[in-house]
C-alpha cells in the first residue's frame, strides 16, 4: 500500500532495534498493552498518542517519559465540526482510504472474513442495500 518499512512488534527485537526512531506513535489497539515498550521507540520529545482503549489501566514508568520530554496524549470522536475540518485536510491534501464496500446481505460473509483474518480493508457496508 506504498509503505517504505514497517515493523510487527510481536517480534521483541524491534523494541532494542528502532528505540528512539519514532516522532509519534498511534496506538488504536483496544487491548492491555506494555505502553511502556512503546514509549521507548519514541524519541526525546515524542508523543505517543491513544485512540484505543484497554478495559485494563496501562501501569507507566514515569523515567522513560521524563528522561526524554515524552508525552502521552489521546483522542476520542470530536464533534462534527472537527470531523469536517478533518475531512477538509484529508480532501485538500488527497488522504484516502482503501474500503471494501459490501451489501447488507453479505455482512455475516464479512463477519466470518474478519474472524479468518482475510480482511485487507475496512468493510464499509453500502448504506442504500439496507
Amino acid at each position: 500500500m506504498g509503505a517504505d518499512d514497517f515493523i510487527v512488534t510481536s517480534d521483541e527485537s524491534v523494541f532494542t532495534t528502532h528505540a528512539k526512531a519514532f516522532d509519534l506513535l498511534i496506538n488504536t489497539v483496544s487491548a492491555p498493552l506494555d505502553l511502556n515498550l512503546y514509549l521507548e521507540l519514541l524519541k526525546l520529545d515524542g508523543t505517543l498518542v491513544m485512540v484505543g482503549l484497554s478495559p485494563e489501566p496501562y501501569p507507566i514508568k514515569a523515567f522513560s517519559m521524563l528522561a526524554q520530554r515524552r508525552r502521552i496524549a489521546g483522542s476520542m470522536i470530536g464533534p462534527v465540526s472537527q470531523l469536517q475540518e478533518m475531512l477538509d485536510f484529508s480532501a485538500e491534501h488527497n488522504i484516502v482510504s482503501d474500503v471494501e464496500v459490501i451489501s447488507a446481505d453479505y455482512l455475516n460473509t464479512a463477519w466470518d472474513r474478519v474472524v479468518a483474518s482475510d480482511v485487507r480493508y475496512r468493510f464499509v457496508i453500502d448504506a442504500s442495500t439496507i
